[in-house]
């Protein structure tokens, strides 16, 4: 089942208000994980946690930089902080790379573990001093691709393994971007999605109307995965805290917008290609 929310329809205020975060970090029945880590195991995690970050000329430095700051204050945050020692082995593992072109991915935090404050401080710290970059087009095919191999480099074993990935537009490089999900989903890997729509869509940028719509129908899958809508600036920073604080709880809200399962998609999953083509005639 994907599950399609607003930032706006968010457990805002139970999560972001210092709420009972520890209550909501432990799974239903329904969202049990995907894969079993030893007993007593010192690399066991919660989770593997891949952070895959747009950088296409589509997004204007301002967005860019507002992202950054979300993702190294939401990792220091204590709703984060509460939510992480409430899991099972009370850490994480979690790598952040960029991503534009097919081509174009850049690792910008190796595997680290985060297990509490400092390592947190750490992690948050290197996001924030690496400069930030700009690169062309858009392969979210390309980012799901360079993303599944990463988890067999990872030292640590997780009891889920998650694609977190954030854009403003949709696939217009690589292949198509519903094989790429496949084929992570086919591993037991889940996606989930973070559609920045701050923008009113511009033929300039390729922009599309609806691109929550074609995160939850052509991108995210697997058990449990999301979508957070970011439609206000002013939202950046909290949307990608809420989502943070999901993942690492292994959990979804409570009253989401639900779409039929076997309904056709609302979108062509080739429409940023189609407009590539369109555009430049190849």
């Amino acid at each position: 089942m994907r599950l399609l929310f607003s930032i706006g329809a968010v457990l805002v205020a139970g999560m972001l208000a210092g709420a009972d975060v520890a209550g909501l970090a432990a799974p239903g029945p329904r969202h049990q994980p995907q894969r079993q880590a030893a007993d007593g195991d010192a690399q066991s995690v919660d989770v593997e946690l891949i952070l895959a970050v747009d950088v296409s000329y589509s997004m204007d430095m301002d967005e860019l930089a507002i992202q950054r700051e979300g993702y190294a204050q939401a990792i220091q945050s204590k709703e984060f902080l509460q939510a992480l020692k409430a899991g099972p082995n009370g850490r994480i593992a979690v790598t952040y790379f960029e991503w534009a072109a097919s081509t174009d991915q850049k690792i910008i935090i190796p595997w680290r573990l985060i297990e509490g404050p400092e390592s947190a401080d750490a992690v948050a710290g290197e996001i924030m001093k690496t400069p930030i970059r700009r690169a062309s087009r858009t392969s979210i095919s390309g980012a799901i691709g360079f993303a599944m191999p990463l988890f067999d480099e990872d030292p640590y074993h997780g009891l889920r393994r998650v694609i977190d990935i954030s854009g403003d537009g949709p696939n217009n490089n690589g292949g198509p971007v519903t094989l790429a999900r496949d084929a992570a989903l086919e591993k037991g890997i889940v996606i989930n999605g973070l559609p920045i729509m701050v923008k009113e869509p511009s033929y300039s940028t390729m922009d599309i109307d609806n691109l929550d719509y074609y995160y939850e129908d052509c991108v995210v899958g697997g058990p449990g995965s999301f979508v957070i809508a970011i439609k206000d600036r002013e939202k950046f920073k909290e949307a990608i805290r809420t989502k943070l604080l999901m993942e690492v709880a292994g959990r979804t809200p409570e009253h989401p917008v639900v779409r039929i399962a076997d309904k056709e998609p609302r979108v062509n999953c080739m429409i940023g290609e189609k407009i590539w083509s369109d555009r430049w005639g190849r």
